[in-house]
């Protein structure tokens, strides 16, 4: 998942916002709570819902034609798939993100140093009350890699044309093995047009396609 994810194309506006497996701004997500439930005590992914109402729509192009398809409740929860066309028609590597932190960086050397912690093969999430976490992108290296740095064009009326936001993200995507399946964490930077910067960690898990529908 997400393994296609490094290099991008300036996404073109939207003729229409991309349906993916019935899901648009104005739907319902049903989740099966034994995607999350299955990971026992050790996960630090919690959810108290099983729909979610989507709000928001996000997409970024990337390179090779590949396009990642977010979509947002109100309070920032995030389910993400990928697809080679920009309809979503096809899509695959389901997953389900919650937030766990975000902080305003006071100055430029904390933002340097936040990109430091991301170029490391392992995120030490101590600060945030995390374990560690090894880097899931580039994880055939245990060399300091840079993070993958994306836009990401966000629509909130599914009849919209043009984006209302488009947010720069400085990213790297981590993973670590449970008993009972795989906890992802997803670290960045992100960055509005006119906005302020801010330092998010997100914790997710990968979705079936049978656990969820709208």
């Amino acid at each position: 998942m997400f393994k296609r994810l490094f290099g991008q194309q300036a996404a073109a506006p939207a003729k229409s916002l991309a349906i993916v497996r019935n899901i648009t701004v104005g739907r319902t997500v049903a989740l099966d709570p034994l995607a999350w439930r299955r990971l026992g005590d050790e996960t630090h992914f919690a959810l108290d819902r099983d729909a979610l109402e989507i709000t928001a729509q996000g997409v970024v192009a990337l390179d090779g034609g590949t396009f990642v398809h977010r979509f947002y409740t109100d309070d920032h929860i995030m389910l993400q798939a990928m697809s080679d066309d920009a309809g979503g028609a096809a899509a695959y590597d389901f997953t389900l993100f919650t937030p766990w932190s975000s902080a305003y960086p006071p100055n430029d050397g904390a933002r340097r140093a936040w990109q430091d912690r991301l170029s490391e093969p392992v995120f030490k999430g101590a600060p945030e009350g995390l374990p560690e976490y090894p880097r899931f992108w580039f994880s055939e290296t245990d060399a300091r890699q840079p993070p993958v740095k994306l836009w990401e064009s966000v629509y909130d009326d599914r009849a919209a044309t043009e984006p209302y936001a488009k947010i720069y993200q400085t990213c790297m995507l981590y993973a670590r093995e449970l008993a009972g399946g795989r906890e992802l964490m997803i670290a960045l930077e992100q960055e509005p047009e006119g906005g302020e910067a801010t330092h998010e960690i997100m914790i997710g898990i990968p979705l079936d396609m049978a656990e969820f529908r709208a």
